[in-house]
């Protein structure tokens, strides 16, 4: 069991009084202690329910997003993760800019060993988009290029 000084800074999980941001907020994101640094995992997160607004017209867009990383010494909680992306509800930005904040916010806030962003956005106009960006430290520069090379055959030969 975790113990206070390990849960230090992790306000939102268990607050009753929890605020939905409308807008664009990483300064939502908390982290947690990584225990099992000796161990070198990997963690996805799945949100089937992404929402923000076109830049131009302001009319929704609605993605599932795929965001999984190998983390270091911090570890984002799934809380504040939830607020974050949320919190793009009103931000009107185009789905590649999306996918690319979230992943830059996340290496930002935690200094994974490896992180990437998957998007598959509803069509809009009759076409789909489905960005993905990936980040990887020194020793994960094969993964990097692996990852974006699998994801560009997968995407590109969909049916």
């Amino acid at each position: 069991m975790r113990t206070e000084k390990e849960l230090d800074g992790v306000t939102l999980l268990g607050n009753q009084g929890t605020t939905y941001s409308s807008d664009y907020n990483p300064g939502i994101l908390e982290t947690f202690e990584n225990k099992h640094l000796d161990n070198e995992y990997v963690v996805t997160f799945n949100c089937p329910e992404f929402t923000t607004l076109c830049p131009k017209t302001g009319q929704p867009d609605f993605g599932h997003l795929y965001i999984s990383y190998i983390p270091r010494e911090r570890m984002v909680e799934s809380k504040s993760l939830k607020l974050y992306l949320f919190s793009f509800r009103n931000h009107g930005d185009f789905h590649e800019d999306c996918v690319n904040i979230i992943m830059k916010d996340l290496v930002k806030l935690m200094d994974p060993r490896y992180l990437e962003v998957k998007g598959i956005f509803m069509p809009r106009g009759g076409i789909s988009i489905y960005p993905f960006a990936n980040y990887g430290d020194a020793d994960h520069q094969a993964l990097v290029h692996d990852r974006r090379r699998e994801m560009f055959s997968e995407l590109t030969t969909m049916k």
